[in-house]
């Protein structure tokens, strides 16, 4: 018995999450691919292809040159494996875009049924997207929300239809100069969802857009702008993942949200990217008086993962919370924190932080409080909490205060915690197994964040934890 269960350990080696709920990737052919030295030529080909107004081509070929003149930022890490030059920077898929999941092609249609996202779709859901590679394949939208006036389309389709209102957003929130990947995103950006609830209007079931990575070598560079006008509340799940990859793939994705006065923007985040991907998320709100921006994020797969949700807390008692949780199982590194920019008077910003770390990964919080001259009686906490399940794994904390209002109240509070062996003695004894008796741990320290998730997306997030803990994952 005792060699079976090495042999299986043997054989999971390399098997990662992604795989076990996606399998390999599978040769799907493209109608177009764009790949080579990122140039002027690169933009505008990209830009015919899709058809776009002028306004939009020059913001491209202006993010371009500000890539190429932006350094690489301090922060980044380990971007070496992926070579640029040799990259699929635009891949769009060998179908049109359907609002049936019956008319996708077989062999993408089992992707998306094997993460349940029909299902969730019929059950749950006010909207669904799915970006395949560079492009959206499926998009339907229940029919009220177009009564109310909602607007829930591709962002491609919105550049065209709604040119002013995207204008008045688009890379505003978070500008193509904010760092060199920024820029990149900016001259790229393909795929996406955009958002707009009219003055009022409450959107209580979710919209959801899935991000799906199919081929190894590639580069996604989707764009979400999701939008609350005065009085209005959405919530909107961004979903990724992708099949396991023979080659790096690199995702450098934005999400911008805006709330305006006394509307509340939730965005809901569940990663499980494969080994293969590295992935680069930039993602910024910003609140008006009385208006909050909340972020819920979950990244459990990927090589390398930097992400640091944002917001700018412009108006008077604005707020904004922001839960992330991360998992660095084997030999990967997470890179996260969230930031929050205190501007207005009044305004209350929450921050927690909670990582894991086994078999030597590596978690790592990098956070930015600030308050400037003149927020005053602004109110921040953050809450750090490491979870470190063996000596070959590692968890930092490098937070970041800088406070220039005297009247601001500023919290930190950070702890790192062990796995001991006293723990795994009491739930072994109990019959768990080691892997088990990790996994429940796991799920205990992440107890707060799931309840914050929507019942169908805890129960998601609890599975996708149990099997990257399962001794025998899919196969036991």
């Amino acid at each position: 018995m005792g060699e079976m269960v090495e042999l299986k350990r043997e054989l999971l080696k390399d098997v990662d999450l992604a795989e076990q709920l996606l399998g390999r990737e599978k040769p799907i052919k493209s109608e177009v691919e764009i790949r080579g030295k990122i140039t002027r030529s690169t933009i505008e080909e990209i830009s015919r292809i899709k058809g776009e107004p002028d306004w939009m081509r020059r913001l491209r070929l202006r993010s371009l040159e500000l890539f190429y003149k932006l350094p690489m930022p301090k922060w980044l890490t380990g971007l070496d494996v992926i070579d640029l030059d040799e990259m699929v920077v635009y891949s769009k898929p060998e179908t049109q875009r359907v609002s049936s999941w019956d008319e996708l092609p077989k062999e993408i249609r089992e992707y998306y049924e094997k993460l349940g996202l029909p299902e969730i779709e019929a059950k749950f859901l006010s909207g669904l997207s799915a970006v395949f590679d560079s492009e959206t394949i499926y998009a339907r939208v229940k029919k009220y929300l177009e009564e109310k006036g909602v607007i829930v389309m591709p962002l491609e389709e919105a550049v065209k239809k709604y040119p002013d209102l995207v204008k008045r957003y688009f890379l505003r929130i978070f500008p193509p100069s904010d760092h060199k990947f920024a820029a990149l995103h900016g001259a790229l950006w393909s795929g996406g969802t955009f958002i707009y609830v009219p003055k009022g209007v409450k959107i209580r079931e979710p919209i959801e857009s899935f991000f799906l990575i199919g081929k190894s070598g590639e580069g996604q560079f989707e764009h979400s702008l999701i939008v609350a006008d005065e009085g209005a509340y959405v919530e909107w799940i961004e979903g990724c993942s992708a099949p396991r990859l023979t080659r790096h793939s690199f995702h450098d994705g934005m999400v911008e949200a805006y709330a305006h006065r006394n509307a509340t923007v939730k965005i809901i985040t569940v990663q499980n990217w494969s080994k293969d991907v590295i992935n680069l998320n930039n993602k910024r709100g910003i609140a008006e008086d009385g208006a909050r921006v909340d972020w819920i994020e979950g990244s459990i797969g990927s090589k390398m993962t930097f992400v640091y949700p944002s917001t700018v807390l412009k108006g008077n008692n604005s707020a904004s919370r922001s839960a992330v949780v991360t998992i660095a199982k084997g030999p990967h590194i997470k890179d996260s924190g969230s930031k929050m920019i205190h501007v207005g008077r009044n305004t209350r910003s929450q921050v927690i932080n909670k990582t894991i770390s086994s078999d030597g990964g590596v978690n790592v919080y990098r956070g930015i409080i600030r308050v400037v001259k003149g927020a005053k009686n602004a109110v921040a906490n953050v809450e750090c909490e490491s979870l470190v399940l063996d000596d070959q794994s590692k968890a930092h904390t490098y937070p970041h205060n800088q406070i220039d209002e005297p009247s601001a109240s500023v919290n930190h509070e950070a702890k790192t915690g062990r796995l001991t062996e006293e723990q795994l003695f009491y739930l072994t004894s109990r019959g768990l197994s080691e892997d088990e008796a990790k996994g429940l741990i796991v799920l205990g320290f992440l107890e707060d964040v799931l309840r914050e998730l929507p019942f169908e997306y805890a129960n998601v997030l609890t599975k996708v934890v149990r099997l990257e803990f399962s001794e025998y994952g899919a196969f036991g």
